[in-house]
């Protein structure tokens, strides 16, 4: 009989799922496919020790944005040779400008208003990266960076600076503030001015749950759906590798991690959009004074 080999399942998944100093997984195939690299010194900013060593998440974050960039590079230049010819766009070309202008006019200038164009960059960057990282992530030695809360965190709170800021320079000083001193509908004077100063600390704490909402989102849905691939999968390494008698086991579990995996790519471009289409909308709503 073929001897299994001795796997951690539990391992697999959490160590996929995780960030560390290795790609790969260990305690498969006898850790031949598993690359480690060593930690860089510790870098002393004053009274902080910060360690500036490129972790696993770190690397494919820079892998996503390399393909953002040639992807756009490329079909760029496509675009340009192709209408230099006076010829329709076509092919991957054609693709790609269709999802950007899908992006620009169906979830930028939609959901922002007039002034959507100027943020579509913006926009556009943010579905083309995070499609890119949750897609690397379905690989068999991929990792999503999505799946990462301090990932998440920080494209949320690049949004918030984004909807903070343009919505204060859009509105000004006085519109900003009114958007945390609220006019209560129906109440004025004195009764009024309480209403609006009661009702601004929740204001205030709805400014950062955006934000907190777009980061766990992303995090949970990405780290659900590795979860359940990883553990439906680890039922064949268990079970011997679709081996003997229990080739039924293997065969089952292999159709149903294949579907769940179709669901994933899909998982994948659904999280992309609602992170664009919710930040536009958040851009959209500090727009206006009256939101």
């Amino acid at each position: 009989m073929m001897q299994q080999p001795k796997v951690d399942i539990g391992e697999i998944v959490l160590h996929h799922a995780s960030d560390s100093y290795e790609i790969g997984f260990d305690g498969v195939f006898n850790n031949r496919f598993v690359w480690h690299w060593q930690k860089w010194p510790d870098t002393h900013l004053g009274p902080l020790t910060v360690n500036l060593t490129p972790t696993k998440h770190v690397i494919f974050m820079t892998l996503a944005a390399v393909l953002v960039f040639v992807t756009m590079r490329l079909a760029g230049r496509a675009l340009v040779r192709q209408r230099a010819g006076e010829t329709a766009p076509k092919g991957f070309a054609a693709g790609i400008e269709g999802l950007v202008l899908w992006v620009r006019n169906d979830i930028a200038i939609e959901n922002i208003g007039p002034n959507g164009a100027k943020f579509a960059p913006f926009i556009l960057t943010l579905f083309f990266f995070i499609l890119y990282m949750n897609l690397l992530g379905l690989f068999p030695w991929g990792a999503s960076p999505t799946a990462n809360i301090a990932v998440t965190a920080g494209l949320a709170i690049l949004v918030f600076l984004v909807v903070e800021i343009a919505g204060f320079r859009k509105l000004g000083l006085k519109g900003y503030l009114k958007t945390i001193f609220i006019d209560i509908p129906g109440v004025t004077g004195p009764a009024g001015v309480i209403m609006s100063v009661l009702m601004s600390p929740i204001e205030l704490v709805g400014k950062f749950t955006k934000p907190f909402a777009l980061a766990v989102r992303l995090f949970g849905n990405l780290v659900a759906g590795h979860f359940v691939i990883l553990s439906l999968f680890g039922i064949v390494l268990l079970f011997g590798y679709l081996a003997y008698w229990n080739w039924m086991i293997g065969v089952t579990t292999a159709a149903l991690v294949l579907g769940i995996m179709m669901l994933e790519l899909f998982v994948a471009s659904l999280q992309a959009y609602v992170f664009a289409l919710l930040s536009a909308t958040f851009i959209g709503m500090m727009q206006s004074e009256h939101h």
